[in-house]
């Protein structure tokens, strides 16, 4: 249980207008500030957070939904993050309680690292999959993958958002549509005027992350990760699933390393909808 003080505390809806303190949280466990991040998701998504009464945020996480407004059909939850001084003291369990309750019946999915995971699986959460995070610059070489991509375009948009609603199971329009104003670039593989994957790259502080990657294979995967490392000077950063071993070592021979595996644990359902033989990383881990 949290401790008598910090249970007494009202957890509230954060806003776009507390992208500041979000930020500082984040900043405050070592995490970049993200403010970018932050906005995107306060925007798309739902914020929770407790106030200190000395200033700040004690705790916050953000709650994505998608499927029809009404009655959505799955929700991911990210940024679940405790400040230092509030720590192992229950919080994150109160604010995860919370999301359980305030989501009701819908279906819940979030990556875990190894230090959340045991509070997670106390919640009831299961583990049904695997991402591994890589990093590094990318490095070109051996056969050009054979696949054509060029620049999304706003006329691109319906075809995008009816493959990835079949791919992530979900509809997930008002985080897509968001997609060219968040991200430095979209992409998309084409075969016979025909849109067959997308990918976006979307700035950190130092990086580039790569996500969403929907594709309709392996080929077509390397395809867009390799024209989205062409056009920036930064690192690149993505989360594949295990799943994709063929990507996974394309990707490590081309320069990225591996700097951690996050487990994808779901509540509710037993395995994620979609196809996941077509996504290759999500958006972000903290929204899918």
């Amino acid at each position: 249980m949290p401790t008598p003080s910090l249970a007494a505390l009202p957890i509230r809806r954060l806003t776009r207008r507390d992208l500041k303190v979000c930020a500082d949280l984040s900043e405050d466990r070592g995490w970049p500030r993200e403010e970018h991040k932050w906005g995107f998701l306060l925007t798309a998504g739902t914020g929770y957070g407790i106030d200190d009464p000395q200033g700040g945020l004690v705790a916050a996480c953000v709650v994505t939904e998608y499927g029809p407004q009404e009655r959505p059909e799955l929700a991911a939850v990210g940024m679940v993050l405790v400040a230092e001084r509030h720590a192992r003291q229950g919080v994150g369990r109160r604010l995860m309680q919370h999301v359980v309750s305030s989501t009701g019946t819908t279906p819940l999915t979030l990556h875990a690292t190894p230090n959340g995971r045991p509070l997670y699986e106390e919640l009831g959460f299961k583990v049904t999959g695997r991402a591994e995070m890589l990093r590094g610059f990318f490095v070109p070489g051996g056969p050009e993958p054979k696949v054509a991509t060029r620049p999304a375009t706003a006329e691109d948009l319906p075809t995008i958002l009816r493959v990835d609603a079949e791919v992530f199971g979900a509809d997930r329009t008002h985080i897509i549509t968001r997609l060219p104003a968040f991200a430095d670039q979209v992409r998309v593989a084409e075969e016979d005027g025909r849109i067959t994957g997308y990918a976006a790259a979307w700035p950190t502080m130092d990086t580039h992350v790569v996500g969403p990657l929907i594709a309709r294979d392996t080929e077509t995967a390397k395809a867009l990760i390799a024209s989205l490392a062409a056009h920036t000077d930064r690192p690149l950063r993505t989360d594949i699933d295990v799943r994709h071993e063929e990507l996974l070592a394309w990707a490590k021979e081309r320069g990225l390393a591996s700097v951690a595996f996050n487990a994808v644990m779901t509540y509710g359902v037993a395995e994620l909808p979609g196809d996941w033989t077509r996504r290759f990383a999500p958006l972000t881990v903290a929204a899918g």
